[in-house]
């Protein structure tokens, strides 16, 4: 990439925390943050928000009138907007592009089961499920007055949000951009949905999500409630948190909506890409996309042998302790990479099969996959 571009800052809500201190203390235990609730068909897994960031998101409703009618997936992308706002000044003119793969899912059920028992619907159905209004109510609150758009690719929409800024700012259209995803996915007919694919954790064991247990016999993705954006800059700041040095994106030829191919040949193509755009500089680890699904993980893997050979680098993912929290898992992950780069210690999974440490962290590639076959990749490092 002839022209890398800053990170500036990383704001996140998510079931580890706000703040970069909780966040990186939770990354450092054994522990996972999943908890169980209740719902239509009993009790289910999930990665919720901790308590008190739940009071902050209801609190928002009370804050200002206009944000009473908003999905929880808009207002913990607000929330999240703060923190990173909180951490770095804007510059005038930036752009914002925040997805979500299923969007108003909260209230549109809502929505959905007042309309079907009573045949009317309320006002504020439309603007309030409109997968859009994320970005749109998130510039409005930070008051950014530059471009504003949104889109949904599947569970990779938080790092295509990325790919996205990232072009405005090489061509020159924009200086800065916030980019990013949310999701607030814990209700009852999105959680049957992940059931009726069979691949939704069964058990409660020690670690229920099994992300990089190549051993595992059954499908353990859990979802997860999160929001993450990032803000990003020209190369020519000053001490940002780090740099992407190297992008790639990909898709492939699917024989079913909602499978990979077993050598994952998106994800071949965007690691691919990612490496050479950055110039061919050497990959210290890897953090994986890896939702705990069986065909998942082993595409995955089977992508990284293809591209790394006997030269494997060290591997990661923090599903088995966050969730998969769609499109704004690929941030959650990006964090995690950017994170071990500042504190120069490798995050591994507690149980995987794979236990090898880097050297050293000097550039880690990121990657994120989803539904269609839609692979990316990013190659963040300490220096330019």
């Amino acid at each position: 990439m002839k022209n890398p571009v800053s990170i500036t800052s990383i704001g996140t809500i998510s079931p580890l925390g706000r703040t970069a201190d909780e966040i990186w203390k939770h990354y450092q235990s054994d522990k996972h943050f999943f908890q169980e609730a209740e719902f239509d068909d009993g009790q289910e897994l999930g990665g919720f928000l901790p308590e008190y960031l739940q009071v902050e998101v209801n609190s928002l409703r009370e804050q200002n009138s206009k944000y009473r009618n908003l999905d929880k997936s808009v207002l913990c992308a607000i929330l999240a907007g703060r923190n990173l706002n909180s951490i770095s000044t804007l510059p005038e003119g930036t752009g914002i592009n925040i997805g979500s793969s299923r969007g108003a899912t909260g209230l549109f059920e809502k929505y959905h089961s007042e309309y079907i028992k009573t045949g009317k619907t309320s006002t504020y159905t439309s603007p309030s499920t409109t997968l859009g209004n994320i970005s749109s109510w998130v510039a409005q609150d930070l008051q950014l007055e530059g471009p504003q758009f949104s889109h949904s690719v599947t569970c990779s929409t938080g790092m295509h949000s990325i790919l996205n800024s990232v072009a405005w700012i090489r061509s020159g259209m924009a200086k800065a951009f916030i980019a990013g995803g949310s999701e607030a996915p814990l209700t009852g007919f999105t959680l049957a949905q992940m059931k009726a694919m069979k691949i939704y954790a069964q058990n409660n064991q020690k670690y229920p999500c099994r992300s990089l247990d190549m051993e595992k016999t059954v499908n353990t993705m859990i979802l997860s409630e999160a929001a993450g954006l990032v803000s990003l800059e020209e190369s020519t700041i000053s001490n940002p948190e780090a740099f992407i040095k190297g992008v790639g994106y990909a898709n492939e030829k699917l024989k079913h909506g909602a499978s990979l191919s077993k050598k994952g040949i998106c994800l071949q193509k965007s690691m691919k890409m990612a490496i050479e755009d950055s110039g061919k500089v050497e990959v210290d680890a890897v953090v994986m996309h890896a939702p705990g699904t069986i065909g998942g993980d082993r595409s995955e893997i089977n992508a990284m042998r293809e591209i790394f050979a006997d030269k494997l680098p060290p591997v990661t993912s923090n599903k088995w302790k966050v969730g998969h929290s769609f499109a704004a898992s690929g941030i959650l992950s990006l964090q995690m990479a950017v994170m071990m780069l500042q504190h120069q210690e490798f995050l591994p999974v507690p149980f995987s099969n794979f236990q090898q440490k880097p050297e050293k962290l000097e550039n880690i590639l990121v990657n994120s996959v989803g539904f269609g076959g839609n692979a990316v990749s990013l190659l963040v490092g300490r220096n330019c």
